[in-house]
């Protein structure tokens, strides 16, 4: 479904959000006070508009209300950051995610109504220290405290042998969710039956004790 998004604050945060919604077919509006950050965004979104989003009257002008999704992406400036966040929220713009820059920000932007609270510092830092706690995981999201969906290239182990014969979940607690063959070819929720190849990607849920029986 086509939404629109009003993304405030293009840093590098900002301009990646802004430019991965607008390759899934989204419409994005970006907003940033800094004529160069908007320029180097210019071609590559909907609109990119050099403006103050503390100026509730620019905010109005520009249509922001009747978005599907305000994102706040500044994260230099505290002061801006809640005072935006708390303009979409009564402007009535329906969904709005806001970066934190620590968890007690975090616990201010929720009392202030935010929907959708994001790390990315933290989020980033989690991510890597998976990445790098072994080898052959490619990515990982974190569905709560206990469970992440995790990407990993499939142990020498595994190859040629069928999931059915593997019994990854029995034997560790495992549940493969898709296979990854190749760019353009993936296996959702892949039978018993289905193989699994060398340099195959599993993306598999599991708990991270789980994660650390399977083999490198």
């Amino acid at each position: 479904m086509r939404k629109q998004f009003v993304v405030i604050g293009l840093g590098r945060f900002g301009s990646s959000v802004a430019r991965t919604l607008m390759k899934l077919g989204h419409e994005v509006l970006a907003l940033d006070k800094n004529e160069q950050a908007v320029q180097g965004l210019m071609h590559d979104v909907t609109q990119a508009v050099q403006a103050d989003a503390r100026e509730e009257e620019t905010l109005r002008a520009l249509g922001v209300r009747n978005l599907d999704v305000g994102i706040v992406g500044i994260g230099d400036d505290l002061e801006a950051n809640i005072l935006i966040t708390l303009m979409l929220k009564e402007m009535g713009v329906p969904y709005v995610v806001a970066k934190a820059q620590s968890i007690q920000h975090g616990k201010v932007l929720e009392k202030i109504g935010a929907d959708k609270i994001v790390y990315p510092e933290q989020d980033m830092g989690i991510r890597l220290a998976n990445n790098l706690s072994r080898t052959n995981v490619m990515d990982f999201i974190e569905l709560s405290l206990d469970y992440s969906i995790f990407e990993i290239i499939a142990p020498s182990q595994f190859v040629n042998k069928t999931l059915g014969k593997l019994n990854l979940r029995a034997v560790y607690n495992v549940n493969v969710v898709a296979i990854k063959k190749n760019a353009d070819q993936i296996v959702i929720a892949p039978g018993a039956n289905s193989v699994v190849e060398e340099k195959d990607i599993l993306v598999i849920v599991c708990n991270k004790k789980a994660l650390s029986r399977l083999p490198d």
